[in-house]
């Protein structure tokens, strides 16, 4: 505990003896968070301009360098803070100031970040309005040459879409047709299966049809035998009565 005591006093010392000495790190970090709170703001004013009906003016242009040259300077600030807070003895004292120069360095990085998202808006919101004049420009010197092109553009897209059209159309009928083949291949279906529970049922029909044909013909013949054996019978008993 009285290790720590001193060191702590140790530390305490140092850095009293830094901000008597000009409040270096104390100063130097504050003037940081005042150029990040002004480019914060400067960024968010750029912003609002970008959608706005002054956006492209000379205005715009200087904040943004404003902006830039005070990120630069606020990472400046963080190199030379982190040199000082590295030779802070005490160790707790050390870890406090790493994190808050670290926090600093990051947002002034989220800010250089999004600055460079907006300058390539704003270069591409540029060449944009360079081709639009040019277009312009074009059409005022030749009206017609810009009127056959929209009109040329304009009967490709017709084009496109009476095509688009008739692939839907195509397709539809297509779907109608396959529609169509699938119905009547289960009516063929179905009619084969009745095909073959006809010809089975005629089938054993036949066979009902031929035996009793080979019935009857049996029965002709008993009958005619009969007749026969009673001729006979009738002849010999007359024979046999004389």
């Amino acid at each position: 505990k009285l290790k720590s005591a001193f060191s702590d006093v140790i530390a305490s010392t140092f850095v009293a003896a830094m901000e008597g000495g000009g409040g270096t790190l104390s100063e130097i970090h504050q003037s940081a968070k005042k150029l990040l709170l002004r480019s914060r703001d400067g960024l968010e004013r750029l912003e609002r301009l970008e959608y706005s009906a002054t956006a492209g003016t000379g205005a715009e242009t200087e904040l943004s360098f404003a902006v830039k040259k005070d990120i630069t300077q606020i990472q400046s600030l963080c190199v030379e803070t982190e040199r000082l807070w590295r030779s802070i003895p005490a160790k707790p004292q050390r870890d406090l100031w790493k994190r808050k120069v670290e926090q600093i360095a990051e947002e002034a990085e989220s800010l250089r970040a999004s600055l460079d998202k907006y300058n390539l808006r704003h270069q591409k919101r540029m060449r944009e309005a360079n081709e639009r004049a040019e277009l312009l420009g074009r059409a005022n010197g030749d009206s017609a040459h810009v009127l056959r092109i929209f009109d040329e553009e304009a009967q490709a897209l017709h084009s496109v879409r009476a095509s688009a059209r008739e692939l839907e159309n195509a397709n539809a009928i297509g779907e109608a047709i396959l529609s169509s083949i699938h119905g009547q291949r289960e009516r063929l279906k179905s009619a084969h299966r009745k095909a073959l529970d006809i010809l089975n049922t005629v089938g054993i029909s036949n066979s009902v049809l031929r035996l009793i044909e080979r019935r009857n013909r049996v029965d002709q013949w008993i009958k005619y035998a009969g007749m026969l054996l009673t001729v006979i019978f009738l002849f010999a008993f007359v024979y046999w009565r004389h």
